[in-house]
């Protein structure tokens, strides 16, 4: 990998967590420690990141950025995993799914591969290709339309008509950040339409994010905490969080992360 490209990683994993710890990146990358205090140095040199003890940080919180699909699935890779086992589990065979755009909605769609007779609604275009290139015929996949965000979403008008006036047993909801006053969040104003369309066409809202989502703040919301039926996150959330969303949503989930191996 080029130093251009190992830089654009980190640069994404700061946008996306608010700051990356040296020895995560060294698994991210697969690089030694003194190669990525390197590429911290100089991100950091050209005002892109903040250098702190152990990584580095954003240096602004806007709450406009919009990383790409394929910066956030190289993020917490694990802890989706986990959140997807727990969240799949919640489906039974013959019921209809609604997935938002995402990459943790990404992992759900693939845990999902394993329950049968399913109907998924979808406005994420890698999720309608991972299902179609399944080939199976006891999967009905309804992609929605629309026009495509950096995050492979599909929004506007389109795709909140096509949405309107269907009816899912599950949604499962993706989101850029949670906060006891914002509720959730997306940085991208047009989405969180189409988000909210998918909210209001499910029987079970599900959502599914990563203890780094905990106080991240997007530019737009999409809903309330209290009109979530159950939130799964991961064991990282810190006991604090836990209280404070098992107040708020009708159920908290922990996915247990299982440690790296050795």
């Amino acid at each position: 990998m080029l130093a251009r490209q190992r830089q654009e990683r980190i640069l994404e994993a700061v946008r996306v967590h608010g700051g990356a710890r040296v020895s995560d990146l060294v698994t991210l990358l697969n690089v030694s420690e003194m190669t990525v205090r390197r590429d911290i140095a100089t991100l950091a040199g050209r005002g892109l990141v903040a250098r702190v003890h152990g990584g580095a940080t954003a240096v602004d919180g806007r709450s406009a950025d919009e990383p790409g699909f394929l910066a956030k699935s190289a993020m917490a890779l694990r802890e989706k995993a986990a959140i997807a086992q727990v969240a799949a589990g919640l489906v039974e065979p013959g019921d209809s799914v609604a997935l938002s755009a995402g990459t943790t909605t990404y992992a759900v769609a693939e845990a999902l591969l394993g329950v049968a007779d399913l109907t998924v609604v979808t406005n994420s275009l890698p999720v309608a290709r991972l299902l179609h290139e399944s080939a199976r015929r006891d999967l009905t996949v309804v992609l929605t339309g629309g026009v495509p965000t950096p995050s492979d979403a599909l929004v506007g008008p389109v795709a909140v008509g096509a949405l309107r006036g269907l009816h899912v047993d599950w949604l499962f909801l993706g989101v850029h950040g949670m906060d006891e006053h914002a509720g959730l969040t997306t940085p991208n104003l047009v989405e969180s339409d189409t988000d909210r369309a998918l909210v209001a066409a499910a029987r079970q809202v599900v959502v599914v994010a990563d203890s780094s989502k905990w106080r991240i703040v997007g530019l737009s919301s999409i809903a309330t905490l209290s009109e979530v039926d159950v939130l799964v996150t991961d064991s990282g959330l810190p006991e604090t969080a836990r209280r404070e969303l098992a107040s708020r949503v009708g159920r908290l989930a922990i996915a247990e992360v299982p440690a790296p191996p050795a």
